[in-house]
């Protein structure tokens, strides 16, 4: 299933041709901030007209170019990071479809924002294997098979459950009832239907599980496989229907249940149905 950069991203690219700075442009459901625009930039701008001289700076200049303004840097960052959200929630819900081809320009058009942070972004998905480049048109995002998906499961169970087995016997009963916010967003983000939303209350539930360990290693590298393993395989307009992803969120729930009460039975039978699922 292949689809040009034009057909793929065209209806949004009308919508956010035009914005003015300060305003934002709308993905879906997600808010993406323009780029800087003349008046941020005459705010950056020194008193007088000039780049600051050495002794402003706190060093000798030597002749050297002068160096970009840090809050420059952040506000770029920061818009690159938040496309980079967009398009994984994208992913996520399907909104990108599997085969489709992409390009940066026309992306860009649609959030509002230059060719160049959605470039960027673009290719951190690439390096995380979600999409690969099409030289001179743009990124296709990955096709993946069933296979794939039982791997990536597989690898999570693998990961996952032994660690939350040990917490099970090892973090009190208050620590537990303290993630119960968490679990219940799970609920409500899957009620929503949304598979771009529920995706990342899930995330944010087994991050939060997965930090009791103390790990940080251990939190990126299962955050990272927990989220290839949310995005649809070819073929699948979306990831699962909304009756899939309440069931999955109450198993959060019930898992926690479990753990307050301190049953272990209940607990080993949950988390085996739970990772077996590749939830």
């Amino acid at each position: 299933m292949k689809h040009s950069a034009q057909g793929a991203a065209g209806t949004g690219a009308g919508a956010g041709a035009h914005a003015g700075a300060g305003r934002v442009r709308t993905a879906g459901a997600v808010r993406i901030p323009v780029q800087p625009g003349a008046a941020d930039r005459a705010r950056d701008r020194v008193p007088g007209g000039g780049e600051p001289d050495g002794a402003a700076r706190g060093e000798h200049t030597h002749g050297e170019p002068p160096v970009p303004r840090p809050r420059t840097l952040v506000r770029r960052s920061s818009v690159r990071g938040q496309i980079l959200d967009a398009l994984r929630s994208a992913l996520a819900s399907g909104e990108l479809r599997p085969g489709g081809v992409y390009s940066a320009p026309v992306l860009g058009e649609r959030f509002g924002v230059s060719a160049t942070p959605v470039r960027e972004a673009m290719q951190q998905l690439a390096l995380e294997g979600a999409v690969e480049v099409v030289p001179n048109r743009g990124f296709r995002v990955v096709e993946r098979g069933d296979r794939e998906l039982a791997e990536l499961a597989e690898v999570r169970a693998l990961i996952e459950a032994p660690v939350w087995s040990r917490l099970s016997r090892t973090v009190p009963a208050e620590r537990w009832a303290e993630l119960r916010p968490l679990a219940e967003a799970t609920v409500r983000a899957a009620s929503s239907g949304c598979p771009a939303t529920y995706a990342e209350a899930d995330r944010a539930f087994h991050r939060a599980v997965l930090a009791l360990a103390g790990n940080e290693q251990l939190v990126r590298i299962a955050g990272d496989v927990h989220r290839r393993a949310q995005w649809p395989p070819a073929g699948s307009p979306s990831v699962r229907g909304r009756a899939d992803l309440v069931a999955d969120a109450h198993e959060h729930t019930a898992l926690l249940d479990a753990l307050i009460a301190g049953d272990a039975d209940a607990v080993r039978t949950l988390i085996d149905d739970h990772f077996t699922a590749g939830h």
